[in-house]
């Protein structure tokens, strides 16, 4: 059995025809490449003026209540990361054991003790995560706060999350952290 197929035929578009026959005069070509170039502008120059501005663009008003650290920070994203980067690279080598060797240097003088200490409890409360809640700038130093998650002992079946912090200067070989701080 055969069916009859039947034929349909769709009018042209009405909007089609009315396209091309839309003339783009030189007020309206001028009006389009003005606003873009306008555009354009605003973003470069606020680009320029986001990269002349400090590492901390704001700061939350709200602050936590024990630790009086800002709820939120907004970064710059343009800041210079060599502090950050050198600061991750500390914390990395602390937590993959190495205290003993990043510390050598603090043995040589009166913070031998608070050397010892860190090492000590670095072993037995392994960190586990970190991330920056606060960036202090206090020339010639860079304070940089961080919350971290450790486990509770070297049993690493429960965690805690604390507050510590890693104190760098500026010297002539580059940023060196001369500090850190942790409560465990």
């Amino acid at each position: 059995m055969l069916a009859k197929v039947s034929k349909v035929i769709l009018p042209p578009a009405p909007s089609a025809a009315k396209l091309e026959s839309m003339q783009v005069s030189r007020t309206h070509l001028a009006i389009a490449l003005g606003t873009g170039g306008l555009i354009v502008a605003v973003f470069l120059g606020y680009l320029y003026w986001l990269s002349n501005q400090p590492p901390v663009l704001s700061r939350s008003d709200e602050r936590d209540p024990l630790n009086q650290m800002p709820i939120s920070i907004t970064m710059n994203p343009f800041r210079d990361r060599t502090i950050e980067r050198t600061a991750n690279s500390f914390i990395g080598e602390m937590r993959d054991g190495n205290c003993r060797k990043l510390l050598a240097q603090w043995e040589r003088d009166y913070r031998r003790k608070r050397a010892d200490f860190v090492c000590n409890s670095e072993s037995q409360h392994p960190l586990l995560k970190w991330n920056l809640v606060e960036w202090e700038d206090a020339p010639p130093l860079v304070i940089l706060h961080y919350k971290g998650e450790r486990y509770n002992g070297p049993s690493q079946d429960s965690t805690y999350k604390d507050l510590f912090s890693v104190t760098e200067e500026k010297k002539e070989s580059g940023w060196t952290v001369t500090k850190y701080d942790s409560f465990y």
